[in-house]
């Protein structure tokens, strides 16, 4: 599974290969999470509070890329958080 982006002890994955709503894999210590895409909702798994909403704003940062990525099931390495 791609690594995505990496910030703050979190990791940000995808698997090209999955079906569904358009979405991606926060892993963060023992927690992990997936996202939707669109709505940057937790479609299932948790984080902690603070991690979550990291997570949502790096996403919502990277959301047309993220699109894309699915989209085209291309591996694209992109920025953590600043």
């Amino acid at each position: 599974m791609p690594i995505i982006a990496r910030f703050y002890g979190i990791l940000i994955k995808m698997y090209f290969k999955e079906h569904g709503k358009p979405h991606f894999h926060a892993l963060y210590g023992e927690f992990n999470a997936v996202f939707d895409i669109e709505t940057m909702e937790v479609l299932e798994g948790d984080l902690p509070r603070r991690a979550e909403q990291l997570v949502r704003e790096w996403g919502q940062s990277y959301q047309t890329e993220l699109r894309e990525m699915w989209k085209k099931q291309q591996f694209k390495q992109l920025p953590g958080l600043e």
